[in-house]
Protein backbone atom coordinates (compact mmCIF):
# COMPACT_ATOMS: atom_id res chain seq x y z
CA UNK A 1 0.00 0.00 0.00
CA UNK A 2 2.72 2.23 1.01
CA UNK A 3 4.78 2.05 -2.83
CA UNK A 4 1.04 2.22 -4.37
CA UNK A 5 1.11 6.11 -2.57
CA UNK A 6 4.37 7.01 -3.17
CA UNK A 7 3.86 5.75 -7.13
CA UNK A 8 0.67 8.29 -7.05
CA UNK A 9 1.92 11.11 -5.04
CA UNK A 10 5.38 11.14 -7.74
CA UNK A 11 3.07 10.23 -10.39
CA UNK A 12 0.75 13.44 -9.37
CA UNK A 13 3.70 15.65 -9.16
CA UNK A 14 5.09 15.18 -12.42
CA UNK A 15 1.48 15.54 -14.30
CA UNK A 16 1.90 18.78 -12.22
CA UNK A 17 5.14 19.59 -13.14
CA UNK A 18 4.16 18.50 -17.03
CA UNK A 19 1.16 20.75 -16.62
CA UNK A 20 3.57 23.59 -15.52
CA UNK A 21 5.81 23.50 -18.85
CA UNK A 22 2.46 23.63 -21.08
CA UNK A 23 0.15 26.49 -19.60
CA UNK A 24 1.75 29.49 -17.39
CA UNK A 25 -0.62 32.10 -16.10
CA UNK A 26 -0.42 34.82 -14.17
CA UNK A 27 -0.73 38.53 -13.12
CA UNK A 28 0.91 41.27 -15.36
CA UNK A 29 1.68 44.70 -14.79
CA UNK A 30 3.74 47.83 -16.82
CA UNK A 31 4.31 51.39 -18.24
CA UNK A 32 3.50 52.84 -21.55
CA UNK A 33 4.85 55.26 -23.15
CA UNK A 34 1.67 56.31 -25.60
CA UNK A 35 1.09 58.85 -28.51
CA UNK A 36 -1.64 60.65 -30.09
CA UNK A 37 -1.47 60.72 -34.79
CA UNK A 38 -3.86 63.21 -35.58
CA UNK A 39 -4.85 64.46 -38.64
CA UNK A 40 -4.55 67.86 -41.10
CA UNK A 41 -5.58 71.03 -38.39
CA UNK A 42 -3.65 69.66 -35.67
CA UNK A 43 -0.34 69.52 -35.07
CA UNK A 44 1.89 68.13 -32.08
CA UNK A 45 1.77 64.60 -30.87
CA UNK A 46 3.40 64.34 -27.94
CA UNK A 47 3.62 61.25 -25.63
CA UNK A 48 1.83 60.45 -22.20
CA UNK A 49 3.12 57.86 -20.00
CA UNK A 50 0.05 55.40 -19.17
CA UNK A 51 -0.03 52.08 -17.19
CA UNK A 52 -1.64 48.75 -18.16
CA UNK A 53 -2.53 45.89 -15.40
CA UNK A 54 -4.23 42.65 -16.18
CA UNK A 55 -3.90 38.49 -16.35
CA UNK A 56 -2.04 36.43 -19.08
CA UNK A 57 -1.98 33.02 -19.82
CA UNK A 58 0.64 31.32 -22.19
CA UNK A 59 0.32 28.00 -23.59
CA UNK A 60 3.59 26.20 -24.45
CA UNK A 61 4.58 24.76 -27.28
CA UNK A 62 7.86 22.97 -28.17
CA UNK A 63 9.22 26.30 -29.97
CA UNK A 64 6.19 28.34 -30.36
CA UNK A 65 3.63 29.20 -27.49
CA UNK A 66 0.11 30.97 -28.06
CA UNK A 67 0.07 33.96 -25.20
CA UNK A 68 -3.57 35.48 -24.35
CA UNK A 69 -3.85 38.71 -22.49
CA UNK A 70 -6.87 40.61 -20.98
CA UNK A 71 -5.44 44.08 -19.63
CA UNK A 72 -6.87 47.46 -18.41
CA UNK A 73 -4.63 50.02 -19.95
CA UNK A 74 -4.53 53.73 -19.58
CA UNK A 75 -3.05 55.65 -22.49
CA UNK A 76 -3.40 59.03 -24.46
CA UNK A 77 -1.16 61.54 -25.83
CA UNK A 78 -1.21 65.59 -26.37
CA UNK A 79 -1.90 67.84 -29.41
CA UNK A 80 -2.72 71.40 -30.90
CA UNK A 81 -4.29 73.83 -33.38
CA UNK A 82 -3.48 77.46 -33.74
CA UNK A 83 -5.96 78.15 -30.53
CA UNK A 84 -5.65 75.34 -28.03
CA UNK A 85 -3.15 72.73 -26.36
CA UNK A 86 -5.71 69.49 -26.09
CA UNK A 87 -4.43 66.48 -23.91
CA UNK A 88 -6.25 62.96 -23.95
CA UNK A 89 -6.67 60.25 -21.92
CA UNK A 90 -8.10 56.84 -22.75
CA UNK A 91 -9.31 53.94 -20.52
CA UNK A 92 -10.05 50.90 -22.14
CA UNK A 93 -9.46 46.85 -22.60
CA UNK A 94 -7.45 45.60 -24.61
CA UNK A 95 -7.01 41.71 -25.81
CA UNK A 96 -4.05 41.24 -27.32
CA UNK A 97 -3.06 37.16 -28.66
CA UNK A 98 0.45 36.85 -29.09
CA UNK A 99 2.04 34.24 -31.21
CA UNK A 100 5.88 33.50 -30.04
CA UNK A 101 8.83 31.96 -30.95
CA UNK A 102 11.39 30.65 -27.86
CA UNK A 103 15.05 31.41 -28.49
CA UNK A 104 16.31 29.19 -26.30
CA UNK A 105 15.39 28.84 -22.58
CA UNK A 106 15.69 32.55 -21.88
CA UNK A 107 14.35 34.75 -24.64
CA UNK A 108 11.52 35.31 -27.21
CA UNK A 109 10.26 37.39 -30.15
CA UNK A 110 6.33 37.54 -30.60
CA UNK A 111 3.28 39.38 -32.51
CA UNK A 112 -0.10 39.54 -33.06
CA UNK A 113 -3.16 41.37 -32.99
CA UNK A 114 -5.06 43.54 -30.21
CA UNK A 115 -8.27 44.11 -29.77
CA UNK A 116 -9.40 47.38 -27.50
CA UNK A 117 -12.75 48.29 -25.67
CA UNK A 118 -13.05 51.96 -25.06
CA UNK A 119 -13.68 52.38 -21.39
CA UNK A 120 -13.59 56.21 -21.42
CA UNK A 121 -12.40 58.90 -23.92
CA UNK A 122 -11.98 62.24 -22.77
CA UNK A 123 -10.16 65.66 -24.26
CA UNK A 124 -9.32 68.70 -22.03
CA UNK A 125 -8.85 71.84 -24.31
CA UNK A 126 -7.07 74.72 -22.65
CA UNK A 127 -5.95 77.80 -24.58
CA UNK A 128 -4.08 79.42 -21.76
CA UNK A 129 -6.72 80.83 -19.45
CA UNK A 130 -9.11 78.49 -19.46
CA UNK A 131 -9.92 75.01 -19.78
CA UNK A 132 -13.03 72.56 -20.54
CA UNK A 133 -13.63 68.90 -20.19
CA UNK A 134 -14.76 67.47 -24.10
CA UNK A 135 -15.76 64.09 -24.32
CA UNK A 136 -15.35 63.10 -27.85
CA UNK A 137 -17.77 60.54 -29.83
CA UNK A 138 -15.21 57.65 -29.97
CA UNK A 139 -15.40 54.80 -31.61
CA UNK A 140 -16.10 51.39 -28.89
CA UNK A 141 -13.81 48.82 -30.64
CA UNK A 142 -10.37 49.31 -32.50
CA UNK A 143 -7.58 47.15 -33.60
CA UNK A 144 -4.19 46.99 -33.90
CA UNK A 145 -1.38 44.85 -33.19
CA UNK A 146 1.51 43.89 -31.38
CA UNK A 147 5.81 43.09 -31.57
CA UNK A 148 8.09 42.77 -29.54
CA UNK A 149 10.84 40.70 -27.49
CA UNK A 150 10.34 38.68 -24.19
CA UNK A 151 12.80 37.39 -21.56
CA UNK A 152 11.93 34.93 -19.19
CA UNK A 153 13.81 34.52 -16.08
CA UNK A 154 12.69 32.03 -13.56
CA UNK A 155 9.11 32.79 -13.07
CA UNK A 156 9.53 36.57 -13.95
CA UNK A 157 8.10 37.59 -17.61
CA UNK A 158 9.92 40.72 -19.22
CA UNK A 159 8.07 42.31 -22.05
CA UNK A 160 8.73 45.02 -24.42
CA UNK A 161 6.87 45.52 -27.15
CA UNK A 162 5.30 48.55 -29.60
CA UNK A 163 1.38 48.43 -30.52
CA UNK A 164 0.34 50.10 -33.89
CA UNK A 165 -3.44 51.00 -34.40
CA UNK A 166 -4.89 49.50 -37.15
CA UNK A 167 -8.51 51.50 -36.79
CA UNK A 168 -9.30 54.84 -35.94
CA UNK A 169 -10.31 55.84 -32.53
CA UNK A 170 -11.98 59.09 -32.78
CA UNK A 171 -13.12 60.54 -36.07
CA UNK A 172 -14.15 63.72 -35.21
CA UNK A 173 -13.50 66.56 -33.16
CA UNK A 174 -16.05 68.89 -33.26
CA UNK A 175 -16.85 69.77 -36.67
CA UNK A 176 -13.65 68.60 -37.52
CA UNK A 177 -12.69 65.18 -38.67
CA UNK A 178 -10.05 63.61 -37.12
CA UNK A 179 -7.65 60.46 -37.23
CA UNK A 180 -6.52 59.98 -33.89
CA UNK A 181 -4.65 56.15 -33.79
CA UNK A 182 -3.35 55.56 -30.44
CA UNK A 183 0.26 54.01 -30.78
CA UNK A 184 2.41 52.92 -27.68
CA UNK A 185 5.68 51.09 -26.61
CA UNK A 186 5.00 49.01 -23.35
CA UNK A 187 7.50 47.39 -20.75
CA UNK A 188 5.14 44.72 -19.22
CA UNK A 189 5.79 42.22 -16.13
CA UNK A 190 4.19 38.89 -15.79
CA UNK A 191 4.80 36.69 -12.79
CA UNK A 192 3.79 33.01 -13.36
CA UNK A 193 2.04 31.31 -10.70
CA UNK A 194 1.90 27.59 -11.78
Amino acid sequence: MKKALIILFFTGLGITQLNAQILSVGPKIGLSQGDVQVSDGFKGEDSQMGYHVGIFARINLPVIYLQPEVLYTNTGGSFQDNTFNYDSDFDRLDVPLMVGLKLGNVLRIQAGPVASYMLDGKVKASDGSSTQRIIPPTEDFTFGYQAGVGVDIGNLMLDLKYEGALTNSVNNFGEIPTDQRQNQIMLSLGINLL
